[in-house]
């Protein structure tokens, strides 16, 4: 009688034990694996990754303009959007 409801509760649910037998196990993607679909992801959007180096006087002119607070400089994802931000008005 268990057998029965456990069944019952997996067809109301969707999943069937085919499925479960035929369903692959998940493999972890390897870091190469990664960085393969993060690169196709972005040439899917039209962008391109790059390594951008900033002098401590482009980071002072980002704190000047008020893109960045003072106390971020250090905070490297607000050091990058403060940049976003920058180049979008510059280039727009």
């Amino acid at each position: 009688m268990g057998y029965c409801r456990r069944s019952e509760a997996r067809r109301r649910a969707g999943i069937s034990e085919m499925t479960e037998l035929l369903a692959p196990p998940i493999q972890p993607r390897s870091p190469g694996a990664e960085r393969v679909a993060r690169h196709r992801r972005r040439r899917k959007k039209g962008l391109l990754c790059i390594t951008v180096e900033l002098r401590q006087s482009e980071i002072d002119a980002l704190i000047h303009r008020r893109r960045l607070a003072p106390e971020s400089r250090g905070d490297l994802l607000a050091v990058r959007k403060a940049l976003y931000s920058f180049l979008d008005d510059m280039l727009s």
